[in-house]
């Protein structure tokens, strides 16, 4: 079992960074994209799409941001209450906490990618720029795919007895 988590965290760890420099590419765009909107606005030629544009890469970054921020736990816990309640029921409720949250990044990432397939079969385009967005929409269910794995693995050690509570 030790040998499976291992490999799920150098996964995870692989995973993360990889979508963590994507994200930091598409906030990257957005500020770019906003700058040369301020500035192009100035002189009365905004850019077209831009409000478009900056939501879905918001939707991007946040999503591929996900992982990430649950491996170096850097999400809101609320942890005033189990603090007073035994290891070992701490270590319970934790290990369903991160099942229930796995099973509900689970289903998210797999409506949201038929939902993206659902608009490459109907060839539905953005409203303002008229551009195919179910890339942006696979990027969503990605980030979500790799949080459940990520809870998963968490709540594997949790089980197992391997990380504190």
């Amino acid at each position: 079992m030790t040998n499976i988590i291992d490999r799920l965290d150098s996964l995870n760890s692989l995973a993360c960074r990889l979508l963590k420099i994507t994200a930091g590419a598409f906030m990257l765009g957005m500020m770019l994209l906003a700058c040369a909107n301020m500035l192009l606005r100035a002189v009365g030629e905004p850019i077209v799409g831009v409000f478009e544009l900056m939501g879905f890469f918001g939707a991007v970054v946040t999503a591929l941001s996900l992982g990430y921020s649950q491996l170096r736990r850097s999400h809101i816990a609320v942890g005033l209450l189990t603090r007073r309640f035994p290891e070992s029921m701490r270590r319970f409720l934790d290990a369903v906490v991160n099942l229930a949250a796995c099973g509900f990044f689970l289903l998210a990432g797999l409506e949201t990618g038929k939902w993206a397939g659902f608009l490459v079969e109907t060839g539905e385009l953005s409203e303002t720029l008229q551009i195919v967005y179910h890339p942006f929409v696979y990027a969503a269910a990605a980030g979500c795919l790799i949080m459940a794995l990520i809870l998963f693995t968490d709540f594997l050690k949790i089980a197992g007895g391997r990380e504190k509570v």
